[in-house]
C-alpha cells in the first residue's frame, strides 16, 4: 500500500501562489510579510494544523519562507508543508514568542524592513499580538492581502469544492432520511457529518446548524437536543468539506402539514434566492447581489424578518469559522469574477408568528454566471 501524497497541490501551484504572494507585497512597498492565519499558511504552504490557537508566524520575504512555531507542530510543518525552515519557540512559564519573532527577523536582516502583518484573523489573539505591536511598533496592517488572492480559486481548487458539493449533497441526503416525528436531532446531526466523514471529508470550519420548534428560528450552533413532534420545523446549515474547502448549504424542513405562513416564507426564500444567484455575475459588485435580495424580500412585506447580509465567499477555512471576509451586504464593494465561490442564504425568521424558513446553497461564479453546486431541491420539503 503506498501512500498519499500529503500535499493538496502540486509544489508548483504553491510557488505561483507564493510568487503572486511576493509580488502584492512589492507593490505595496513591504519587505515581508508577518502571517498568522491558519488560512494563509495553508493556502501558502500547505501547512494543516489546528496549532493556531497557539502562536505561530509563517515569515514570508522576497527570498525566504521561514516558519515560527512550537515543537508540537515541528513534524506536522515537515509533513503537510512545503515549508524546510521552521524554528520554534520554547514552551515554559513566561514564554513570550514575540520575543522569539523579533530575533527571528533580526536573523533574516528584516529588523529594519518595512513589514506587514495580519491582525483579522482568528490565527492571533490579543495579547500575543499586542505584544507583538509593542515590539514592532510600525507593522502596517495587511489582513486582507492572502485573503483577495484566495478569492479566484485555480481549477484544482475548483475540483475540491466540487467534492464538497457532492459530500454537501451525501449530508442532505443523509439527514433528511432520519427525518420524521420522534426522530432525536442528535441522529440527524449524527447521520450528516457521518455521511461527510464517510465520503472521504473533514470537519467543518464551524459546528453544522441544527434547530427544530423555536430553534428553528436560531442561525448559530447551540448545544442540547430535542425529538421532533407531529407538526414541527427544523433548519439545517451545513457544509460538504474536503481538504478544508467547503461548500454550505442550509434548509428549513417541515413535519406535518405546513401553515400558511410557512408556504409564504418558502416562495420568498425561494424567489430571493433565484434573484440573487442572478445577479452573481461577472464585473457586478457583491452589494447588487445583496440588493437583489433585498428588493425580493421587502416586495414580500419580509424586511423586518431578513438579515442585513446574505451570504460570503467560500474556501479553505479553519475553525471557528467557514465564512471569508467577503461578504454579501448593502454597498459591499467586492467586484465577483470567475473563479469566485459563494455560498447564498435566504433567512428568513418571524419571531411573531414562529415561522421559520431558511434556504440556501453554494455557487461557483462562471464566465457567464452562476453555477450551483448542489442538487438539493430548492422546493418545500415536508415530512
Amino acid at each position: 500500500m503506498t501512500e498519499p501524497n500529503p500535499l493538496p497541490f502540486l509544489r508548483s501551484e504553491y510557488a505561483e501562489r507564493v510568487t503572486r504572494a511576493r509580488a502584492e507585497m512589492a507593490a505595496q512597498g513591504l519587505d515581508a510579510l508577518l502571517l498568522f492565519a491558519p488560512e494563509s499558511h495553508y493556502w501558502l504552504s500547505g501547512f494543516d494544523t489546528f496549532g493556531y490557537c497557539f502562536f505561530q508566524c509563517l515569515v514570508l520575504s522576497q527570498d525566504r519562507a521561514v516558519l515560527l512555531t512550537r515543537s508540537a507542530d515541528l513534524r506536522q510543518a515537515q509533513l503537510t508543508s512545503t515549508l524546510d525552515d521552521i524554528r520554534i519557540w520554547r514552551d515554559g512559564a513566561g514564554a513570550d514568542p514575540s520575543a522569539d519573532l523579533v530575533a527571528l527577523l533580526a536573523d533574516l536582516g528584516l529588523s529594519d524592513k518595512r513589514l506587514g502583518w495580519e491582525t483579522r484573523t482568528h490565527g492571533l489573539t490579543y495579547a500575543e499580538g499586542a505584544r507583538v505591536a509593542r515590539r514592532l511598533p510600525a507593522l502596517v496592517d495587511v489582513s486582507g492581502l492572502i485573503g483577495r488572492l484566495r478569492l479566484i480559486k485555480s481549477p484544482a481548487e475548483i475540483g475540491y469544492v466540487r467534492q464538497a458539493a457532492r459530500l454537501g449533497d451525501a449530508a442532505w441526503e443523509a439527514g433528511l432520511a432520519t427525518i420524521r416525528a420522534g426522530a432525536d436531532e442528535a441522529d440527524i446531526l449524527a447521520a450528516m457529518q457521518g455521511a461527510v466523514f464517510a465520503g472521504g471529508g473533514d470537519y467543518p470550519g464551524n459546528p453544522f446548524v441544527i434547530g427544530s420548534g423555536e430553534r428553528a428560528l436560531l442561525c448559530r450552533y447551540a448545544s442540547g437536543r430535542r425529538r421532533l413532534e407531529a407538526s414541527d420545523q427544523i433548519t439545517l446549515e451545513w457544509a460538504g468539506v474536503h481538504r478544508h474547502y467547503h461548500a454550505a448549504l442550509m434548509k428549513t424542513v417541515l413535519l406535518g402539514k405546513p401553515s400558511p405562513r410557512h408556504l409564504a416564507l418558502q416562495e420568498a426564500a425561494e424567489a430571493a434566492l433565484t434573484a440573487c444567484e442572478t445577479a452573481l455575475t461577472p464585473g457586478q459588485t457583491m452589494g447588487t447581489v445583496f440588493a437583489a435580495h433585498a428588493e425580493t424580500l421587502d416586495a414580500h412585506g419580509l424586511s423586518a424578518h431578513r438579515l442585513n447580509a446574505c451570504g460570503y465567499a467560500l474556501g479553505a477555512r479553519f475553525a471557528p469559522s467557514w465564512m471569508e471576509d467577503a461578504m454579501f451586504y448593502e454597498g459591499a464593494p467586492t467586484v465577483m469574477a470567475p473563479g469566485m465561490v459563494f455560498f447564498l442564504h435566504m433567512i428568513l425568521m418571524d419571531s411573531d408568528t414562529g415561522a421559520a424558513m431558511s434556504l440556501g446553497r453554494t455557487s461557483l461564479v462562471g464566465e457567464t454566471g452562476a453555477e450551483p453546486l448542489s442538487q438539493m431541491p430548492l422546493s418545500l420539503v415536508a415530512c
